[in-house]
């Protein structure tokens, strides 16, 4: 070793150098670099300084940076030097108040390192770039340090500022649109419609101006021109609150939540522009159902667990079903409303009558609140019936969702008939239930009638026919003291959660069916329905069939082929128990032949005629909806 060292001063005193020149050679690190003309002082300094080299190599840069700190402690930085050498010359480095070293001449060797660092820039990029590629992943983690790159980066392209898409949502749909579109892209309705103001009368096209004139002449132009009957003389009862308007959803979440005020708003809307209600519809008083009432119905804990939402700001029983401080009164004004309703009806003192009621209940079980749901209107109506007087009540339920609340509370009750059209798919559409083989149970088999679809898109062909086929045969022999409607109309066109293709003219015709039960006492309890412009034109076309409208006709009743196989399914099972079936089963087996090659037809003529929505004509889509409803004569020959 001693030999070494003396090898080694002997070059030193032969070739004196520089720090700075053995940085050039060696690639020190810059927090390793003195004064320029700090020379080094002895062999061992120099063997020092290489061992920390070999570190500097192996990625312990820093590590040996703070190790070195260790064994030299310091005063403090105040400047002042300490274990001079023989020479007057600082065996140990000094400190200034930054922490920096100091040499002789008084320069800190932090500025004399920054720079060298101007001379040294290209080494220095080597250098860092050849640690970066010896060093692990942990330790560029512990030293990032180390990769703070201070060079000038003139060359490099400034960062983009993150541009945020502005987006609106569909008053009529809730779907999300990008700002510049004025109309959206789902259903095609204006940005700023007035669809709130005068329903379903109002232009999807065009904005709302809001102007007095422009109302004026909306309403003059749809007013009702049925027969005029006064309020006084009137056998149509509406029952609405717009208290039941103040449940809502607290926090929006990824976009507006459809069980919203709004459906409410645009129905009223509607009535009022066609002059229907206030004017030929009369308002009954509105009361909040009682706790007896509704334990009836449900259990005593989910009564006092939707009771507890009063004191909440916000809540959710599922994801998906939410209440507010105003969520329980509502419930219980949507359930009083529906209970006086039914025994107004039944006792004679209203023919008829439409609940404009929310939140919906058809999902709302015994001792459950799901799926917008919190108290079942429809059943608290139909037991309030029966305390009136009636003995035997239907509920027909035309929500595109299976109301398995409903079906749950009356599935031992043979005095309550409850008849279901829902999409369900094998189980896979909400709530997974209402399959044909569930029929009732404990003695009440047959009570319970499932019409399960198998798939979206079911239109009025396919209700009609199951209305005619399954649910009139079985409510006839039943024959009720009360009918009442549970309405969902999502399964009408344009929904964007039934996706659907039942038309107003279809829910009218359904209605008018139902009139002819009961000796015309018919009860319609709004539920779901979430397209604006679907649920109020289809719910006013009910509400005219109510006040004695014929709905329109030119149904072409022929059922898809899907349709029809569900409803030879439930005739199969249902005529177990209600025998007058027997006969409709065996005519539609030996008619299944004819119904298959009129919808292969129906099919080819509908490929044909391929009809783009009207909202194509006046966007970017122009084109191609004339070139798609016949407008515009292409040569596909592509000749002359």
């Amino acid at each position: 070793m001693s030999i070494i060292l003396y090898v080694i001063s002997l070059l030193l005193s032969m070739f004196p150098m520089s720090i700075n020149s053995i940085a050039d050679d060696w690639d020190l690190d810059e927090g390793m670099i003195l004064a320029e003309n700090h020379c080094v002082n002895s062999p061992s300094d120099m063997v020092r300084e290489t061992v920390q080299m070999s570190r500097l190599t192996n990625g312990e840069a820093e590590n040996s940076l703070h190790k070195q700190s260790d064994q030299n402690p310091r005063q403090g930085r105040n400047g002042r030097c300490r274990n001079l050498g023989s020479n007057g010359t600082s065996s140990q480095p000094c400190y200034d108040e930054n922490g920096g070293e100091v040499n002789r001449s008084g320069i800190s060797t932090r500025d004399a390192s920054e720079n060298l660092n101007a001379n040294m820039q290209p080494d220095v990029i080597h250098k860092k770039a050849r640690q970066q590629k010896e060093m692990t992943f942990e330790d560029m983690y512990n030293n990032q340090d180390l990769f703070d790159d201070e060079d000038d980066d003139s060359d490099w392209e400034p960062a983009q500022e993150r541009v945020e898409i502005k987006k609106w949502f569909c008053t009529n749909c809730t779907m999300v649109n990008i700002d510049d579109t004025i109309h959206c892209d789902i259903c095609g309705e204006h940005k700023e419609s007035g669809i709130l103001r005068h329903g379903f009368f109002s232009s999807p096209f065009s904005q709302d101006l809001g102007s007095a004139e422009v109302e004026s002449e909306i309403k003059e132009r749809h007013r009702d021109l049925g027969c005029p009957i006064s309020t006084l003389n009137s056998s149509t009862a509406v029952g609405f609150d717009e208290r039941m308007l103040l449940h809502s959803e607290v926090e929006m979440k990824s976009h507006p939540h459809p069980e919203r005020p709004d459906r409410l708003r645009a129905i009223s809307a509607s009535l009022a522009t066609a002059g229907i209600f206030p004017g030929r519809c009369y308002p009954i008083s509105a009361r909040e159902i009682t706790q007896g009432e509704l334990e009836m119905v449900h259990s005593l804990e989910h009564i006092e667990a939707v009771e507890l939402t009063s004191h909440l700001l916000s809540s959710y029983f599922t994801p998906d079903t939410y209440a507010n401080e105003h969520s329980a009164c509502a419930a219980r004004l949507a359930a009083g409303l529906c209970a006086d309703l039914a025994k107004a009806i039944f006792s004679g003192r209203a023919k008829n009558g439409f609940a404009l009621v929310r939140p919906p209940g058809h999902h709302a079980g015994v001792r459950q609140a799901m799926g917008f749901c919190l108290h079942n209107n429809a059943a608290v109506a139909a037991l309030a019936a029966q305390v009136a007087g009636a003995k035997k009540v239907l509920i027909v339920d035309w929500d595109v969702h299976h109301g398995n609340g409903t079906q749950e509370i009356f599935d031992q009750n043979k005095s309550v008939l409850y008849i279901s059209l829902h999409r369900h798919e094998g189980g896979k559409f909400y709530p997974g239930t209402g399959a044909a083989h569930e029929v009732g149970t404990m003695g009440a088999e047959g009570y319970c009638v499932n019409i399960p679809w198998s798939r979206g898109g079911v239109g009025d062909n396919d209700y009609v026919f199951a209305f005619q086929h399954v649910v009139l045969p079985i409510a006839s022999e039943f024959a009720p003291d009360l009918t009442i409607i549970s309405a969902g109309f999502d399964a009408a066109r344009g929904d964007p959660l039934g996706c659907c293709d039942v038309t107003p003219a279809g829910y009218a015709q359904m209605t008018q069916m139902l009139t002819a039960l009961s000796g015309g006492k018919l009860l319609v309890i709004l539920e779901g329905g979430y397209n604006l412009r679907s649920i109020s034109s289809s719910a006013t076309a009910v509400i005219k069939v109510l006040l004695g409208e014929s709905p329109e006709c030119g149904l072409d009743i022929l059922p898809s082929k899907a349709g029809v196989q569900t409803v030879l399914e439930v005739l199969q099972i249902q005529m177990n128990f209600w025998p007058t079936l027997g006969p409709r089963f065996s005519d539609l087996q030996s008619q299944w032949g004819t119904y298959c090659l009129k919808n292969k037809k129906k099919h080819i003529k509908k490929r044909r005629l391929a009809v783009a929505p009207l909202w194509w004509k006046w966007g970017r889509k122009s084109l191609l909806y004339h070139l798609l409803n016949g407008h515009l004569n292409v040569n596909q020959r592509g000749g002359d």
